[in-house]
């Protein structure tokens, strides 16, 4: 059996997002699978996330940090309840704040490894640290505060 992403149990009404929902066939389709402590994931930039000849698009690099950030910030939460991704849905999270150090020039035609784990879990807040790297060299860094989505906003509406 392959290992669950988290974002496969993101509920239906919430797995639109651009970088990350499963059900956005123009997104980026991100999947995020936890490894120990870590949440990793890859991607495959393609010719048109060029920013200038040779390099990544720094817009991509944020987007995919980002989106990591929320699913390992799901990954957490359901780690302090003790669950485990793939137990029932995923909780969804938001971006609160995000921060992206880019420490050298992404070079593309190189599949991308964005790895993030916790630092801060409180209450329904969560400090996400995160990388990535392109053939094994570090690029960028970024930190994001995730913040899950309150009950009010997951809630269907009902029915009359």
């Amino acid at each position: 059996m392959a290992r669950p992403a988290v974002q496969d149990y993101y509920p239906d009404d919430f797995a639109v997002c651009f970088g990350c929902g499963r059900l956005n066939e123009h997104g980026h389709l991100l999947k995020s699978y936890v490894e120990g402590d870590e949440v990793v994931a890859a991607f495959h930039p393609a010719a048109h996330h060029l920013a200038l000849p040779g390099f990544v698009y720094g817009g991509l690099i944020a987007s995919l940090i980002d989106c990591h950030s929320m699913a390992t910030a799901s990954a957490a939460a359901l780690r302090e309840a003790g669950k485990t991704v793939g137990s029932g849905p995923s909780p969804r999270y938001v971006t609160a704040a995000l921060h992206v150090d880019y420490l050298k020039p992404t070079p593309i035609g190189l599949p991308l490894e964005i790895r993030a784990r916790p630092r801060e879990i409180k209450g329904r807040k969560v400090v996400v640290e995160s990388s990535v790297s392109a053939g094994g060299e570090l690029t960028a860094r970024g930190e994001v505060i995730a913040v899950q989505l309150p009950d009010h906003m997951t809630a269907r509406p009902r029915q009359s």
